[in-house]
């Protein structure tokens, strides 16, 4: 019986999901039952961008509603797990030459709870954040991801939560409105990399020309899928969960490996 836990990018798009019963959010409450349960997790979130590498360390880590302007309901729920500090001091020791380093002084953002209320809807499993540096480079993001392989033998699950396809100046105000050709075109591109093991392609994304400044104005996003790249191993196979566009130009793509 194969012990390590897969890798997951989970897009999580407008906040407007958590509250939505529609094929995204099916697919998750499917993955979550599917998955064997694992000791703990770790999400790599856009929504905590940092000068320097931290990792959040708290018993029981704040929820942070990340956003402004949503309806109530949404300020209403309530996600509280555990904060997996075993796990979080191991990953800081692992990444002793990059300077990482613990804090409380973050949670978990939309980014984390906003997915994990469908995946693991109990809040039973310990949760914690690694942040993104700002300062490194896509290839050092990547190798951050490689060093953390062993931890997937080890029990814990890696999320990395962000969407391949972000543009909000180009967003629908429907959720479901129609996709913009790009943003389909850009997102198949990408998910078809992973699926081919591309690493380097998807390292050197800002090389794919024009549609690069459409589909990632800002690289926040994207960046969670190189640590998730980095956690792939040859061979490893591909799931795609769920792929769809919200809102014209923010793709809802959610990937397992492994």
């Amino acid at each position: 019986m194969n012990k390590k836990m897969p890798v997951l990018f989970i897009s999580h798009g407008s906040p407007m999901n958590v509250v939505l019963d529609n094929d995204y959010t099916k697919a998750l409450k499917n993955l979550g039952k599917s998955l064997k349960e694992p000791k703990a997790v770790m999400v790599i979130s856009a929504h905590w961008k940092t000068k320097g590498t931290y990792v959040t360390y708290s018993d029981k880590p704040k929820q942070i509603y990340d956003f402004y302007g949503f309806p109530d309901e949404i300020y209403n729920i309530k996600y509280t797990p555990d904060g997996g500090k075993e796990f979080a001091k191991m990953v800081v020791e692992e990444l002793s030459e990059e300077g990482a380093k613990l804090t409380d002084e973050w949670g978990l953002d939309h980014a984390s709870w906003g997915v994990l209320k469908y995946i693991f809807p109990k809040a039973n499993i310990p949760v914690f954040e690694l942040s993104l540096n700002a300062l490194l480079t896509e290839e050092q993001h990547y190798n951050i991801g490689k060093k953390l392989s062993k931890f997937r033998e080890m029990g814990l699950l890696i999320i990395g939560s962000g969407d391949i396809v972000h543009n909000l100046g180009t967003a629908d105000y429907d959720i479901y409105g129609e996709a913009y050709e790009w943003a389909e075109a850009f997102d198949n591109y990408i998910v078809k990399a992973v699926k081919e093991h591309k690493h380097k392609d998807l390292i050197n994304y800002r090389e794919l020309g024009d549609i690069v400044k459409l589909a990632v104005p800002t690289d926040e996003h994207f960046l969670p899928l190189l640590y998730v790249i980095g956690l792939q191993q040859e061979g490893e196979n591909v799931e795609i969960i769920h792929q769809s566009i919200q809102n014209g130009s923010i793709s809802m793509s959610c990937i397992k490996i492994g």
